[in-house]
């Protein structure tokens, strides 16, 4: 077999694959196996029908097609690996020649990956804001600690400004009346920390448990957001908010720290691991946007027309989850229809070009993958998807997803490759050596990166010892057989 590309288009190729009759054969013998075991021919046994039997019974014709279609999908699989292509959509395919006992001769077209000329990352300059840790940051950081400790006690006054109450709401419309799905019952409520609705704090202040209160308001989600309705809130119980104190007592308490200057110490170092992230997330997507301005990669409209498709559905479904119409949406965007689908369909493509280009840097790099962080991805996007762990798990494995999994590990290495090769500034000008910064937010030291290095290093020479250790092996297993071989004389 031989086969060869003819280009159609930046994206598009014609695959042309050759096959001598003669290795098409074996193929054709298979199929007078199969057809032979399917009928019944008087004086034969079920798959022991002579070929000849076979073609007065059923057809040569009907042999050459089964024979065809079984193999077809081995050849082309075999000349896409010959021609080291990429392909992007199912293959058009084509028997242009096939004949008995001819050479056959079949083409395909299809939608490949384009090959992308990357520009010199080193040359590419990207600013990221400071990793600056305000003391408002670490104070943020301990009161969200703080209100995890704090203890309600039910109380006998009017509701003020940091009471937690449990209240029902229903509204109507104008003419009072009820509105279907715009109520609810024991809901729980922290005055001053966000209203639900416009105008819930101002109504609810004042009462007392089993005190009732009716002001104006707008809806703000479902098809009718935006509603003017008048709502009636009935608060059934007011609680009264205690913080600890933040003394030491609290530190011991709430860490693993004795004092509060331990405690805020350890506050600052986890705050500035977080910005030293928040850092490499923003050069990331950086120095991302900076390569793809800088290429131009043609894409298949089929493809971008599928992924838009995909997109407009994901839409369409959160919309939906939410109780939020398209319109309702745009409204809130600020967006028309055409500007929605115009925004839609630049993230689409650019979302396509830079797969392919960290697809091309990976195939040309050399980034492996192991069990522990395929494991710690695959968590990861549980976690992001707000789903049960072994469920998510469970989900991937049944609908072959781990390939996916994967490719995302190794494009998320192959970019971080990319940005260690450009270079990252600060606010203030610093280089940032994003080489060193390790997934909790420390900074490796040169002894840990040598540690590192050498423990590479050594796993490579264990495999490799392992490899040749298996090889020895294989070629004395093979000496044993030859020796007890009987001797031939020619």
């Amino acid at each position: 077999m031989k086969s060869s590309t003819e280009s159609l288009s930046p994206t598009r190729i014609k695959l042309t694959i050759e096959v001598p009759f003669e290795e098409f054969e074996p193929s054709l013998d298979e199929a007078y196996k199969t057809i032979g075991s399917q009928v019944t021919v008087p004086g034969f046994r079920k798959g022991k029908v002579p070929a000849a039997v076979v073609d007065q019974r059923v057809g040569r014709t009907v042999v050459l097609d089964e024979a065809i279609n079984s193999v077809l999908p081995q050849w082309y699989s075999q000349a896409v690996q010959e021609q080291d292509l990429q392909p992007l959509s199912q293959p058009e395919i084509d028997l242009t020649k096939f004949s008995d006992g001819e050479p056959i001769e079949i083409t395909a077209e299809l939608d490949i990956r384009p090959e992308i000329a990357l520009p010199d990352v080193s040359g590419i300059e990207v600013e990221v804001p400071d990793a600056e840790v305000a003391d408002s940051d670490v104070d943020e950081q301990i009161e969200s600690l703080r209100e995890r400790f704090a203890t309600f006690t039910e109380v006998e006054r009017p509701v003020q400004d940091g009471d937690s109450l449990t209240i029902d709401l229903a509204a109507t419309d104008k003419d009072g009346k009820p509105i279907d799905g715009a109520e609810a019952q024991g809901m729980p409520y922290t005055v001053g920390q966000g209203e639900v609705l416009d105008g819930l704090d101002e109504a609810v202040i004042g009462l007392e448990a089993g005190g009732t209160a009716t002001f104006a308001s707008q809806l703000v989600g479902g098809e009718l957001k935006g509603t003017d309705v008048d709502v009636t809130v009935t608060v059934t119980d007011v609680k009264e908010r205690h913080l600890p104190e933040l003394d030491d007592e609290f530190a011991q308490m709430a860490s693993e720290f004795d004092t509060m200057d331990e405690l805020r110490t350890d506050m600052v170092d986890r705050v500035t691991r977080g910005k030293r992230m928040e850092q490499a997330n923003t050069a990331r997507d950086l120095v991302l946007d900076e390569i793809i301005g800088q290429v131009d990669v043609p894409l298949p409209d089929a493809l971008v027309a599928e992924e838009l498709g995909s997109r407009r559905e994901q839409v369409t479904q959160q919309l939906a989850f939410a109780g939020m119409s398209m319109e309702a949406y745009l409204e809130d965007e600020g967006q028309t229809a055409d500007e929605f689908e115009a925004d839609l369909e630049r993230r689409v493509r650019e979302s396509i070009v830079a797969q392919f280009v960290l697809d091309q840097v990976v195939a040309s790099g050399e980034f492996g993958i192991d069990d522990t962080e395929l494991s710690q991805h695959i968590m990861r996007r549980a976690q992001q998807s707000g789903q049960d762990p072994n469920s998510y798990v469970q989900h991937i494995m049944e609908h072959n997803h781990v390939p996916e999994m994967m490719s995302e590990v190794l494009r998320g290495k192959a970019l971080a490759s990319l940005v260690e090769s450009a270079t990252v500034k600060d606010a203030s000008g610093n280089e940032l050596e994003l080489s060193r910064l390790r997934a909790d937010g420390t900074i490796a030291t040169d002894e840990e990166l040598a540690a590192e290095k050498a423990a590479a290093e050594a796993a490579q020479g264990e495999a490799a010892a392992g490899a040749a250790a298996q090889v020895a092996d294989d070629l004395a297993d093979a000496g044993e057989a030859a020796a007890d071989e009987e001797p031939k004389v020619d």
